[in-house]
């Protein structure tokens, strides 16, 4: 049976501003185990974002529970909360958040600097292991202005990964790539899931959710849709398309 990864109970998060409330969640139930590949989805002000910062630990919520890998995070301290973020989720950005002038390999030993359980050995070959994994075992002394785009994602998809964290957690990965990168990337995130990596991706385009999973829609704070993606793309294939269409456009002019 699948370990559970996330679970939330009457999940929700309200802003005050000024004299004004924002019920930006409101009672959010939802259960991940491990090996998903979940996109959670939902227009701007669905709450997407907010469930994402709650799951990441990156914010508390106003009521309910929030379980992560078994553990109750309403029970834990500042210092909990950011082992947690350490140790059991590793994070992708759309702006890949990636030191300007620290190699590839720097940036991915980044996170093993803040272990706090000193169990750690040998974290620059720990690191190199992690690009080696995504395919980067060539560039692991460039830095970022030397690499593409798609590689400096590769880069943040491997520092994600250097913790053997619990989940991966996406935030608009492919947010400022181009369409052949962008399926590039959710090839290494198939991939990854393939070797049993939880993941979690967010994102408004339903083309890229599309390589998921399951999908969970969010509306106005509230889960509407929770479904497995019958017809799911893979991103392999689809890239071979990609090529056949730019060999064929290349023959045409």
């Amino acid at each position: 049976m699948a370990r559970n990864i996330i679970r939330t109970s009457g999940l929700s998060k309200t802003y005050v501003i000024g004299e004004v409330e924002v019920h930006a969640l409101r009672k959010v139930d939802i259960n991940i185990d491990q090996g998903e590949f979940v996109a959670i989805m939902g227009a701007s002000g669905s709450g997407k974002s907010t469930l994402m910062n709650l799951i990441g630990c990156l914010d508390k919520p106003t009521s309910g529970e929030y379980y992560i890998d078994g553990q109750d995070t309403s029970k834990f301290s500042p210092n909990q909360y950011a082992s947690i973020r350490n140790q059991k989720i590793g994070f992708v950005f759309q702006g890949f958040n990636l030191l300007s002038r620290t190699t590839a390999l720097e940036n991915v030993e980044l996170p093993l600097l803040y272990d706090r359980t000193h169990g750690i050995k040998d974290p620059v070959e720990k690191a190199k292991k992690a690009l080696e994994r995504i395919g980067l075992g060539d560039r692991m002394h460039h830095i970022p202005s030397q690499l593409s785009g798609g590689q400096q994602q590769r880069v943040a998809i491997a520092r994600a990964l250097v913790n053997e964290p619990a989940l991966i957690l996406a935030d608009e990965p492919t947010g400022n790539l181009d369409s052949r990168t962008s399926v590039e990337v959710f090839s290494v995130f198939q991939e990854l899931n393939e070797e049993g990596i939880t993941i979690i991706l967010v994102t408004h385009e339903r083309d890229f959710a599309l390589f998921a999973k399951r999908i969970i829609e969010l509306r106005d704070g509230k889960v509407t849709k929770d479904f497995a993606i019958k017809n799911r793309l893979d991103a392999k294939e689809e890239l071979k398309k990609l090529k056949e269409d730019s060999v064929l456009q290349g023959q045409e002019d």
